[in-house]
């Protein structure tokens, strides 16, 4: 595994000097673009399209062939790996994802065990591979799971919610089913991200989407620790280049110093949290990634743009350590001019601050 040719994402991710503030964006390749409509169109459904190899290459790639991104990102879904559980993964028009198997009864979380990644998500590494030869080693490309909790969330309610009620009433009433059902899963996302690596990605990242709906106390026992498992179980060197590892929990700036203490190389960051203070509280430890408000890409592009050096100034000084992106992922209904200019702004304006 040799470095891409555009590596300034590797290197801030190592804190390493870049010559612009590199840029990639959560969900950029997905429904704002309409070449990306037209891909899912032709897979018959979202499913269909993650399990198509050569489809899940192309809608991979599309936002690069726009935009001067500096990363690719795997297109896949967090769901998979549930789904490789047998919980039965399909997704309703206008509903979004279901399992029909949710996990509620004590006999379903004893017996659930942890899939062969090269057996039932075959379909991801063969992904995995193609889009590296399409790549031409011209950007690197990034593989991810969601977080142990996340997966529990949807794996115990069957669906999304508002209020994750039957998760939260499992921890408080039965710890010892969800911690069951997390370190299966722990277990699963690490097999996963290895089989990804091995496969070829170049930085792997954890999703902890609803980690921040949870407090204090039950964030650290319930997702962080497994989080923590995570990181120390995965591949950190592959042909001689380490594989930096990336952990967000949205809502997580709370506790910003305990996620960057668990052993990952960088921390991505929510719009709620003060990116500058962020590096002044961890920023010697591990890179930050974020953190743009989403909505933001509504905006006239004027503004779009001063948003953007806001972040920008916000970090401070200095050449490394920060991966610009959003705080979380790209809004369907975002025009995709307005992307163009983010990732202009944020390549004009970074290389200009580099210089002062």
């Amino acid at each position: 595994m040799t470095r891409p040719r555009n590596d300034n994402f590797i290197r801030a991710l190592h804190r390493e000097p870049t010559d612009h503030t590199p840029i990639w964006l959560m969900r950029q390749a997905g429904r704002y673009l309409p070449e990306y409509c037209e891909t899912r169109k032709r897979a018959g459904s979202f499913l269909q399209l993650c399990k198509n190899p050569a489809m899940a290459c192309e809608v991979t790639l599309q936002p690069l062939a726009r935009y001067n991104l500096d990363a690719a990102i795997l297109f896949s879904d967090i769901l998979t790996v549930p789904d490789a559980m047998g919980l039965g993964l399909y997704f309703t028009e206008g509903e979004g994802p279901k399992f029909e198997r949710p996990l509620r009864e004590e006999w379903a979380i004893r017996d659930l065990t942890t899939p062969d990644p090269y057996d039932h998500l075959r379909y991801v590494m063969d992904g995995v591979c193609e889009i590296r030869r399409a790549l031409h080693n011209s950007a690197p490309l990034i593989g991810f799971s969601g977080s142990p909790y996340t997966l529990a969330c949807y794996m115990v309610e069957g669906a999304s919610s508002s209020d994750y009620r039957r998760v939260k009433t499992m921890i408080y009433d039965r710890p010892d089913l969800m911690h069951k059902i997390l370190s299966v899963t722990a277990d699963a996302v690490i097999a996963y991200l290895n089989a990804q690596i091995e496969s070829g990605v170049q930085a792997v990242m954890i999703f902890d989407s609803w980690g921040g709906g949870l407090s204090a106390a039950a964030y650290q026992e319930f997702s962080l620790q497994y989080m923590q498992r995570i990181v120390a179980g995965l591949i950190k060197e592959k042909d001689g280049e380490r594989v930096p590892s990336i952990v967000f929990t949205k809502g997580g700036g709370l506790w910003l110093e305990s996620i960057a203490d668990i052993g990952c190389d960088a921390v991505g960051l929510d719009w709620t949290i003060d990116l500058g203070e962020a590096r002044r509280r961890v920023g010697h430890k591990v890179a930050l990634q974020g953190n743009l408000d989403p909505n933001v890409l509504f905006a006239a592009p004027d503004k779009i743009a001063v948003e953007a050096k806001k972040v920008l100034d916000s970090y401070g000084p200095g050449n490394t350590g920060h991966v610009f992106n959003l705080g979380h992922g790209i809004s369907q209904f975002t025009p995709p001019e307005h992307v163009a200019v983010l990732v202009e702004t944020v390549h004009d304006y970074s290389k200009g601050l580099r210089k002062i």
